[in-house]
């Protein structure tokens, strides 16, 4: 009989266990499936159209037109990539410029690239935050979809300023702030300091096109 109770006892453990661990297994589930709320970015018509809009980043800067990374982007996705990218712009003056744009275009998708130059010319963040944010604005007030890429500000270790993340999380973004970081690290994939090469490009379009397929976009 002990011996019996014993054996009991044993399964009794061991279900105990199994149903700790499937309890684990599920809640870490559920943990993954809740660690992004970012909802999925919208199906791109087949002829639907991308404005990417920024400064000499998105311009493409220390390369030819043709290999700017929204000309790559539109090689890659098949669909019209308008470059809206101005060289040694400020976003206090892109503010200004975007609305046009979006009349014009009303594109499917804006992705946002800038800030760069204000970084450059140490602006108060709290100015350029309100900039990026009114930049967002105008394209949700239009309902279209709006992809962050954070700038790398100026030092020794290329970081994104924290405002391109605390923009996402108020609007609840697709952002990635690790794009112009990567490549503006690498030697090989710059023209100069500050601005990528072909190949960074290149890479920026390819990375940017994951990013669309990653959510939903494509």
């Amino acid at each position: 009989m002990p011996a019996a109770l014993n054996r009991h006892s044993s399964r009794t453990n061991h279900t105990l266990i199994l149903s700790e661990l499937f309890a684990v297994f599920c809640a870490l589930l559920l943990l993954y499936g809740c660690s992004s709320d970012t909802p999925p970015l919208p199906k791109l018509p087949e002829h639907g159209t991308i404005l990417a809009f920024g400064d000499s980043l998105t311009a493409g800067q220390g390369a030819k037109k043709e290999e700017s990374y929204p000309t790559v982007l539109a090689q890659l996705t098949k669909r019209d990539v308008i470059n809206a990218g101005v060289s040694g712009e400020l976003s206090g003056i892109g503010v200004k410029r975007l609305p046009q744009l979006l009349d014009r275009y009303q594109p499917d998708l804006l992705i946002i690239c800038h800030a760069g130059n204000d970084m450059l010319r140490k602006k108060d963040p709290n100015e350029i935050k309100a900039n990026l944010r009114e930049m967002i604005q105008l394209a949700q007030q239009q309902s279209v979809p709006v992809v962050l890429l954070g700038v790398p500000r100026p030092g020794l270790f290329l970081t994104p300023a924290s405002f391109y993340t605390e923009l996402a999380e108020e609007f609840n973004l697709v952002y990635d702030g690790d794009i112009l970081p990567d490549v503006l690290s690498d030697p090989s994939l710059k023209s100069d300091p500050v601005h990528a090469n072909n190949r960074g490009y290149l890479q920026m379009a390819e990375r940017i096109y994951e990013l669309l397929k990653e959510h939903g976009a494509l």
